[in-house]
């Protein structure tokens, strides 16, 4: 039985070929694809949609109000209902899902995108720090995370040894997902912040995702078998990181809870960890053990695309349910450094048979 007024459940998951570098494409060429394939998978028209939500970065497109061109790539007729969040699209199907419950839409488009190969992302996710205090120290992101993963060596929580496992298994996963960047056997390489080494850290690259979201019988029309969301939730770690204690996640284990991950447990976790280090952090914190199939489709360290990856985390355990391959799936998705915030979904198929 729903904890919520309506049922309402993610239909069909879009995503590019993740690239390095997509110099030759605009946003809105980027986005095109994506959208058609969610719409051809289910047999709608862009009329036909109630809701439609982007996420993505001003700052990654280096200019203000960089949503509205992608909006083209919708269409300009006939006239929609639109919003954007300057968030992952994660929280872009939040707004959408929440748009849905309140009976004011009964289908939802999201989608997100990110390009990050034109600047140097990792200087650029600095500008979410404090602006007093941290930000002008210019910590990139990749050495918040070391710190991160430093501060779980030294409270015996990982070691080196388990941080370079996790991220062979994550890129031998991704083998058989035909959009990662990265797959199969990745040296570890080089130091690049101790002690994270090249393969404890996600690729950077361009691409875009969408999904739609339909509620109760129209979901059921459109798709064979839904993922229903059975709850979701988000929550945010203090801004200080001097304040936080980096081995924890206090606000993916609320988040959680309030979303029932720990009512019953889950098959499958699909979490957005763009460092190794960080799925030990998540693990711990939504008590995940062996049992339970984490990345199967290679997670963030295989591609992640930046304001798009926490949406594909959605998408893909959404996918996994539409297969049949999975009964019932927590999706993760984070932003800001050290996972700063975090939003948690569960998603559950009919029963078989």
């Amino acid at each position: 039985m729903t904890r919520y007024a309506r049922d309402v459940a993610i239909i069909a998951f879009a995503q590019t070929d993740h690239q390095r570098r997509s110099d030759e494409l605009s946003e809105v060429e980027m986005v095109m694809p994506v959208l058609h394939q969610v719409l051809r998978r289910t047999g709608l028209r862009t009329g036909d949609i109630g809701f439609t939500c982007s996420g993505s970065s001003d700052y990654l497109a280096g200019r203000a109000f960089s949503f509205t061109m992608a909006l083209d790539g919708v269409g300009a007729w006939p006239p929609i209902s639109e919003s954007h969040v300057e968030m992952d699209g994660a929280w872009a199907l939040y707004e959408a899902w929440v748009k849905i419950l309140t009976g004011a839409a009964d289908t939802a488009l999201v989608y997100a995108y990110g390009k990050s190969s034109p600047g140097e992302v990792r200087d650029v996710l600095s500008r979410q720090l404090d602006p007093y205090y941290t930000a002008p120290l210019w910590p990139d992101s990749v050495a918040l995370a070391a710190l991160q993963a430093q501060a779980l060596i030294d409270a015996g929580h990982t070691d080196e040894r388990e941080l370079a496992a996790i991220g062979a298994r994550s890129r031998a996963d991704a083998a058989a997902n035909p959009y990662a960047q990265l797959a199969g056997a990745v040296p570890r390489g080089d130091m690049v912040v101790g002690p994270l080494h090249r393969g404890d850290c996600p690729p950077i690259g361009d691409g875009a995702a969408a999904v739609l979201l339909a509620a109760g019988d129209r979901a059921r029309e459109l798709c064979e078998r839904p993922a229903w969301i059975r709850g979701m939730d988000h929550r945010i770690e203090a801004h200080g990181l001097g304040v936080r204690d980096l081995t924890d996640s206090p606000s993916t284990r609320l988040a959680a809870e309030r979303a029932g991950a720990f009512e019953r447990p889950v098959d499958t976790a699909e979490l957005h960890a763009p460092f190794t280090s960080q799925e030990v952090v998540l693990r711990r914190s939504l008590d995940l053990d062996s049992r339970v199939r984490v990345n199967p489709s290679g997670g963030a360290l295989s591609a992640n695309p930046v304001m798009a990856a926490g949406l594909i985390r959605l998408g893909e355990a959404a996918a996994l349910i539409h297969r049949g391959e999975s009964d019932r799936a927590l999706a993760h998705a984070t932003s800001g450094p050290c996972l700063q915030q975090n939003l948690v979904a569960v998603l559950e198929g009919d029963s078989h048979g």
